[in-house]
């Protein structure tokens, strides 16, 4: 039977212990639940929060950061953020002494481990809280680093980053509490005379946390990315130190001081998060990997550091989570909704210029064609209505700016200037070339519209590699069955985050289900309204499968928080 436990006191538990149920529930029936509006409207967030959350941005640029982001630097300062949109941020961040800092991580976590799974999730809460009223400033930062467009950067950046960190706060609250304190232990027995004599123990038992844990930041979304592994160790008892991208340091930098604030008024050693800021090149990321006080890692960004970090933390026994790059692959059968199919596969293609890592790639589509509610269309047709679909989107400058952002990096604008080269190696055609957009506040973006390449099936030397950005490629098969023979073959091979197939065949879709399964990636179905494949919903749908080389987690089931902590037995004999 289980021991009377000692209940956990903290004011923060006792004002968010409703959320917490809300939060239990929701993971566990994984039900659509939202503690934070989406809507950067001012009627949700009041009249004046748009004006001062930019006001708050601006205060940061061309200065030191103003707050402490370490619990111990060396007196140097590091900084080199430029606007995908142009302007130079100018903040500089004070560099982390490693040594003094992850000797104070390590000092921090015997009082935050003693305070308990639950105060932690309360305290993990009142932070998420606290970064949601800095939503605005935070869509700001996140817009200048990432490219993001504004309302994007708001909704990804703010609030569902904000809501998949409390599911990971859930995720591994439910896991810690699956232990229970103590437990009187009894096992029947007789005496030497054949009397019962059962034997009792009381057996305790103490969560504890593997050790700090390191978080590596992405360019393109520095705070969804990296939210889950931030809050899944804090919650666990973990301590943290966030290196972010060098040119996405500020997102980050806000989120640190945010937590660090709320960490100290609550009565706890704010060295449990630390910013580590680098500069670009230095390489930063490999020398903390392979520091001896990491225990934990979690990473997204290229497959190459990924698949070494993987290798060298599995060497040096840490926890390493990783998300890196995939094939996300559509498969296009038969439709009975052409407009609506059309539609949505242009907005998934065109959302921030494809530089998700849930943009669709790949799209399969047979030589026999697509029955469609419009009549037949052929490969080539129904090519070229899905690049007239795109290119009515993305036909107003003005308004598709506000959709495609700004490219990031050199490499995806050099991706979208090869659509040629590539069709032509590959013996290929360009559909619709990839539009330069002219940004209409802001002359120094480079914006591109998606473009798209046709290509032979044959030719899986082009389109088995990631061509991050804003293009996708049409793949013409044999038949329906060889979609989904290379949707499995080549997301198991390659890795993939998303699938996605169109048909009125009942049968088709059973066999779509399978191939997701032997390629381990999400399948969706027959998206034609205000859903994508590029978005999933924090507390239902799992980021990742951990099931293909893309991930090898996911956010968020049981494995991505189980292992960050681990359980020490007492006993004795009552």
């Amino acid at each position: 039977m289980t021991a009377q436990a000692t209940k956990p006191t903290h004011p923060l538990l006792d004002q968010h212990a409703g959320v917490l149920d809300e939060i239990r529930q929701a993971l566990t029936s994984r039900s659509w639940y939202s503690r934070y509006p989406e809507s950067p409207s001012p009627r949700v967030y009041g009249e004046t929060a748009a004006a001062e959350g930019l006001a708050a941005y601006e205060a940061h640029l061309n200065r030191p950061y103003a707050a402490e982001l370490a619990s111990a630097v060396d007196g140097t300062f590091v900084g080199s953020e430029v606007s995908p949109y142009g302007p130079t941020l100018g903040v500089a961040y004070p560099v982390l002494d490693l040594d003094a800092g992850l000797a104070a991580a390590e000092a921090a976590i015997p009082a935050w481990r003693a305070a308990g799974p639950q105060v932690r999730a309360a305290v993990c809460v009142e932070i998420a809280d606290q970064i949601n009223r800095r939503s605005f400033e935070l869509a700001n930062a996140v817009m200048h680093t990432s490219g993001q467009p504004f309302v994007m950067s708001f909704q990804a950046g703010g609030p569902h980053a904000q809501e998949r960190a409390i599911e990971a706060v859930a995720a591994g609250l439910i896991e810690q509490e699956r232990v229970p304190e103590s437990v009187v232990w009894e096992k029947p027995g007789k005496d030497r005379e054949g009397k019962p004599a059962p034997i009792r123990m009381q057996k305790d038992y103490r969560i504890i946390p593997r050790g700090v844990s390191l978080v590596i930041g992405c360019n393109t979304f520095p705070t969804w990315n990296a939210y889950p592994g931030i809050f899944a160790s804090l919650v666990t008892g973990n301590p943290v130190v966030i290196k972010p991208h060098p040119r996405a340091v500020l997102p980050l930098a806000i989120t640190v001081d945010a937590a660090r604030t709320v960490l100290a008024e609550a009565g706890f050693d704010p060295a449990l998060v630390q910013l580590a800021a680098e500069a670009d090149g230095q390489g930063l990321a490999k020398t903390l990997a392979e520091r001896d006080e990491i225990a934990i890692i979690d990473y997204t960004g290229g497959p190459a550091f990924g698949a070494w970090l993987e290798e060298r933390g599995a060497a040096l026994g840490k926890l390493v989570y990783t998300e890196k790059a995939g094939l996300n692959t559509v498969v296009v059968d038969s439709t009975d909704n052409l407009k609506g199919v059309l539609g949505n596969l242009a907005f998934s293609l065109t959302l921030y210029s494809g530089q998700m890592c849930t943009a669709p790639q790949n799209i399969y589509v047979p030589s026999t064609g697509v029955e469609t509610d419009e009549g037949h269309l052929s490969f080539e047709e129904f090519g070229e209505r899905l690049a007239g679909a795109v290119s009515r989107l993305t036909g107003d400058d003005a308004k598709a700016v506000e959709l495609l952002g700004a490219t990031v990096n050199d490499q995806v604008r050099s991706n979208a200037d090869s659509l040629e080269s590539m069709a032509a190696e590959a013996e290929g055609r360009v559909v619709l070339d990839s539009r330069r957009v002219v940004h209409p506040s802001f002359a120094e973006a480079v914006v591109r519209a998606p473009g798209l390449v046709s290509l032979d099936v044959q030719r899986e030397d082009v389109y088995t590699q990631e061509c991050f950005g804003p293009v996708g490629f049409l793949i013409e098969t044999a038949s329906t069955d060889q979609s989904l023979a290379q949707l499995a073959d080549t997301v198991r091979q390659h890795g993939g985050m998303t699938a996605s197939v169109y048909s009125t065949d009942e049968d088709v879709l059973e066999q779509a289900r399978q191939a997701a399964v032997a390629g381990g990636v999400a399948l969706s179905e027959n998206l034609t309204g205000q859903i994508f494949v590029n978005q999933t919903a924090a507390f239902s749908d799992f980021h990742g499968t951990g099931a293909n080389p893309a991930a090898n987690a996911a956010y968020t089931d049981a494995a991505y928080v189980a292992n960050r902590f681990r359980v020490i037995t007492s006993r004795r004999h009552v």
